[in-house]
């Protein structure tokens, strides 16, 4: 610890998230940096929101349901989201993604936009939804890059829209599959009907 509290950072990759197809396969729980959100601008802090702790929660739960235990459905519901904001992360080789789209794509996900989307249906819907913008509201785009604002209003309106306009081709034709595609997955993840909320997901207390 203390030989990373001293440097500008680490970044860990895990082998079992590289071998399921999750690339760039990085362990956001201990993977650490000093400079942190003092780099990002204000629009991707907006649109990050609790995304590291969501993913340091999923990974959790998900080893916990490898194992078949029951989950109740805020827990179901933090899978489920997971799930999706690990698709919506994968990255193909050579394609970097601009500063403002990476705002878009991940307010997406954090927000809970995808969160009727199936899975296999995330990758899809990214593509679309930034091909929305680029052509319909390249103007939202550009004012993020240059001013690294962003109006939240407007965001939320336009994605809200194309989300409720979706279909998918997984989701259409009423076809469950298995998230992770793990033959050997014990128990079976399905999409929750339970509406979480945008931001943060939290148990109720207990009396």
């Amino acid at each position: 610890t203390n030989v990373i509290s001293i440097t500008d950072g680490q970044i860990f990759l895990q082998d079992d998230l590289f071998k399921s197809g999750v690339r760039p396969a990085i362990d956001v729980g201990i993977s650490v940096s000093r400079v942190g959100s003092a780099a990002q601008t204000k629009a991707m802090k907006s649109a990050v929101g609790t995304l590291k702790s969501d993913l340091q929660q999923f990974r959790e739960l998900e080893a916990f349901a490898a194992f078949g235990s029951d989950l109740d459905a805020v827990s179901q519901a933090q899978l489920d989201r997971g799930y999706r904001l690990t698709e919506l992360l994968k990255q193909g080789i050579n394609s970097p993604v601009p500063m403002e789209e990476q705002v878009v794509s991940i307010y997406a996900g954090t927000r809970g936009h995808l969160d009727k989307i199936a899975v296999p249906d995330v990758g899809a819907f990214e593509t679309a939804l930034l091909d929305h913008f680029r052509s319909r509201h390249n103007g939202l785009l550009s004012s993020i890059r240059e001013t690294g604002n962003v109006d939240l209003d407007d965001l939320e309106n336009i994605v809200s829209e194309f989300a409720s306009n979706f279909q998918g081709s997984a989701a259409s034709a009423g076809i469950t599959v298995d998230p992770e595609a793990q033959p050997d997955a014990s128990s079976n993840i399905v999409d929750s009907d339970i509406t979480i909320p945008e931001r943060d997901i939290t148990r109720p207390e207990e009396d």
